[in-house]
C-alpha cells in the first residue's frame, strides 16, 4: 500500500512538474519562434524582392531578428509577474521569448550570405519550411494537437506573411 501511494504520488508530481515545464518554458519558446520565424519573413523577402541584393537582404533579417526578440522579451517580461498565473518568473519568460525569437528570425535570414538571389531565396524557402514543421511538432508534441491541422495552420499563418513581402518588395 505504502508502495502504491509513493508510486501515485510520483505520477502526480511529474504530470504537474511536465505542466510547469510546458507553461514556463515550452509555450513561451513557442510563441517566440512562431514570432521570429513569421514576423520577420516579409521584411527580409520584401528587401530581397525590392533591392535583388542578398546583402541587403541579409541586413534586414539580422535587425528584424534582433528587433523582434528585444520587442517580444520585453513583451514578455512587461506581461505579468508571473504569481497570479504560475507562469513563472517574467525575466525568465522574456528571455526564453526574445531568445526563440531571434532563433525563429536568424534562421531564414542566414541563406541571404548566399550571393546568388536565386539560390538564396530557395535555401530561404526550404529553412522556412522546416521552421514552420519544427512548430508544428512542437505543437503536436506537447499540446497534443493534430500534426496535419498544426501544419496547416502555422503554413497558412506563414503564408500569408511572406505573399505581404513578395507583394510589397515587387511593388
Amino acid at each position: 500500500m505504502v508502495y502504491e501511494d509513493s508510486v501515485q504520488h510520483l505520477k502526480e508530481r511529474s504530470k504537474a512538474e511536465n505542466a510547469a515545464f510546458v507553461l514556463k518554458v515550452v509555450q513561451p519558446a513557442l510563441v517566440g519562434l512562431m514570432d521570429g520565424s513569421v514576423s520577420t519573413l516579409a521584411p527580409i523577402f520584401a528587401a530581397a524582392f525590392a533591392t535583388g541584393s542578398t546583402h541587403v537582404a541579409l541586413v534586414v533579417g539580422i535587425s528584424a531578428s534582433v528587433g523582434a526578440a528585444i520587442s517580444m522579451a520585453f513583451a514578455e517580461a512587461l506581461s505579468d509577474t508571473g504569481e497570479d498565473t504560475g507562469r513563472g518568473h517574467p525575466f525568465a519568460r522574456g528571455a526564453i521569448v526574445g531568445f526563440a525569437t531571434f532563433i525563429g528570425g536568424i534562421l531564414h535570414s542566414l541563406p541571404f550570405f548566399i550571393a546568388d538571389l536565386k539560390v538564396a531565396l530557395y535555401t530561404a524557402y526550404i529553412v522556412v519550411a522546416l521552421e514552420l514543421w519544427i512548430i508544428a511538432y512542437i505543437r503536436r508534441h506537447y499540446f497534443r494537437m493534430s500534426f496535419w491541422l498544426s501544419v496547416v495552420q502555422v503554413v497558412f499563418g506563414g503564408g500569408l506573411v511572406v505573399l505581404a513581402g513578395l507583394l510589397i518588395g515587387s511593388a
